[in-house]
């Protein structure tokens, strides 16, 4: 080594990892990505799984049901840094850790409600998935307010996306419902999550943050994760003159779509994250009746319904709206796995019971 180099080695030693520069000074190639999920249940799971197998993340379905579409090349960081990347999770559930573990995922002990044990998240992650959901109670939600906080203590994040709520959109009336809709949330629980919302959005030009606003989630291996429970319950649905449009994803789709716009999203962008599917609600559980072989649900009157259904339940048929999926197929570059509940439901072990 000359000895000019020497000297230049000796008076500007090479840069280390620290408090401000946690990665340290290594070419951006080199640095190894890390994935936090905050709120890692169902799909935070499918997320990992398919992280495992970049490959699968931007192909049509690989079975019978699949697209006939050719499979778009595949472009995500994901894809070349696979392994690399590190996933970790936020959990307060003991109970949860070992099957964390066996997804590949490192644990992080901490609680969203408790502040002191989130300052380990600061300055970790190049990438956070928000999937957790607010408070039962309230008209904001607090715990999104402490996780940002935490990830603000040190270098931001490279991009976070939060998993909302199609219900943040209201009542549409049976309308088509764009991102650019004028958010109505009617519910306390849609108002937390727009609240959620806003918290993300205010993180500027800090963070590349996304926001997914999601329908109603089905998979054959999700608790009551198809319309085939409701159906095989006997439970009654709206008369067709008094029918709601109802909006669906399957939870793999989902978890591709998380994974998409952690890579391909745009700043401060919200994202529809929903399928093709254009049905009613009573039409959706005739489907899979009939797909079933089981008999189709009784339709009653609203007022009938009331009497029967928790008002958990009749809050899902107070709203009506279609949702429009252009920005998820073209700025995210999606292609469903399952486009329409048909092909997700066709793949689903809908037998009748012994």
């Amino acid at each position: 080594m000359a000895w000019f180099d020497k000297a230049l080695l000796k008076f500007s030693p090479p840069i280390l990892p620290s408090i401000n520069q946690p990665l340290g000074a290594l070419p951006a190639r080199f640095r190894r990505p890390r994935l936090l999920i905050v709120g890692c249940g169902d799909v935070g799971l499918r997320v990992a799984k398919a992280l495992r197998t970049p490959t699968a993340l931007a192909r049509g379905a690989s079975n019978s049901i699949a697209t006939s579409a050719q499979p778009e090349r595949i472009t995500d960081p994901f894809a070349c840094e696979k392994p690399r990347l590190q996933v970790l999770a936020l959990s307060s559930t003991p109970a949860r850790y070992a099957a964390l573990r066996a997804q590949g995922i490192t644990v992080l002990r901490g609680n969203l409600d408790e502040v002191a044990s989130l300052r380990r998240l600061a300055g970790l992650a190049t990438h956070v998935l928000h999937l957790a959901p607010p408070p039962t109670s309230g008209s904001s939600d607090p715990r999104t307010q402490n996780l940002l906080r935490a990830l603000r203590l040190r270098s931001a994040p490279q991009a976070l996306v939060y998993g909302s709520t199609s219900a943040v959109y209201g009542d549409c009336q049976g309308a088509v419902a764009t991102e650019n809709r004028a958010p109505n949330a009617q519910s306390a629980r849609a108002g937390r999550r727009l609240s959620a919302e806003q918290q993300v959005r205010a993180q500027g030009r800090r963070v590349r943050s996304s926001i997914l606003r999601i329908p109603g989630i089905y998979a054959a291996d999700r608790s009551e994760g198809t319309a085939l429970d409701r159906v095989r319950q006997g439970l009654p649905v709206l008369l067709a003159s008094e029918d709601v449009y109802t909006n669906h994803i399957h939870a793999d789709d989902l978890a591709r779509a998380c994974i998409a716009a952690l890579w391909r999203g745009k700043a401060q962008r919200v994202y529809n994250v929903n399928d093709h599917t254009r049905l009613k609600m009573g039409d959706y559980y005739d489907f899979a009746a009939d797909l079933a072989q089981l008999p189709r649900p009784a339709r009653l009157p609203r007022s009938e319904l009331a009497k029967q259904l928790s008002p958990m339940r009749m809050s899902f048929m107070a709203e009506s709206r279609q949702m429009d999926n252009t920005r998820l197929q073209r700025e995210l570059r999606l292609r469903l796995r399952y486009p329409t509940v048909v092909e997700g439901l066709g793949g689903c072990p809908l037998l009748p019971p012994p």
